[in-house]
């Protein structure tokens, strides 16, 4: 007997379905999809939320020195000529960083086998939408934002809702969302 679901798909296209559902489910917090898909999803969501409530607080903070360039008021940066040449005027500035400990790090690039990049999209009418799109670290998000809420619960992250069949060919449609 097999202990997953194999969704009528080749283990490759499975895994990177699987993949997909779980970041959206992630990043968005609720998903529709159906009944099957849901149940497998959920399992892989949870396992990922449970070791970042696990993990959340498992980090030193470490003072370092930067160097970042200095800006003028128009925000660029400002350079003065030495031996005829132009260079970029640097600044000392002290920054504080987060230091994953040994499990952390671990348990972030588990979270790293799972989730795919997301790249957040300006809203619509935007001019320049390539220069304004972001990249989202969706492990960092994990960290700070979703495992806090979780912190006092035990597993039961997420609940499916059923919505009813779906047009077309029946299957069991449902919502699945983080609690």
């Amino acid at each position: 007997m097999v202990g997953y679901r194999k969704l009528g798909r080749e283990s490759s296209q499975r895994q990177a379905l699987l993949r997909n559902q779980v970041t959206n489910l992630l990043y968005h917090g609720k998903i529709k999809t159906t009944e099957a898909k849901a149940k497998e999803i959920r399992k892989m969501a949870e396992s990922i939320v449970a070791m970042a409530v696990k993990e959340k607080d498992n980090y030193t903070e470490v003072k370092i020195m930067s160097r970042v360039p200095r800006k003028d008021a128009k925000g660029n940066r400002v350079k003065e000529e030495v031996n005829g040449k132009k260079v970029t005027v640097y600044d000392e500035v002290e920054k504080t960083i987060k230091k994953d400990q040994p499990s952390r790090l671990h348990a972030r690039r588990k979270m790293l086998r799972v989730l795919y990049p997301v790249t957040e999209a300006p809203k619509a009418g935007t001019k320049q939408k390539r220069a304004n799109t972001k990249k989202v670290n969706m492990v960092d998000k994990l960290f700070d934002e979703i495992a806090p809420k979780y912190a006092d619960r035990n597993g039961g992250y997420t609940r499916i809702i059923k919505i009813g069949p779906r047009k077309g060919d029946g299957a069991e449609e449902v919502i699945i969302e983080l609690v």
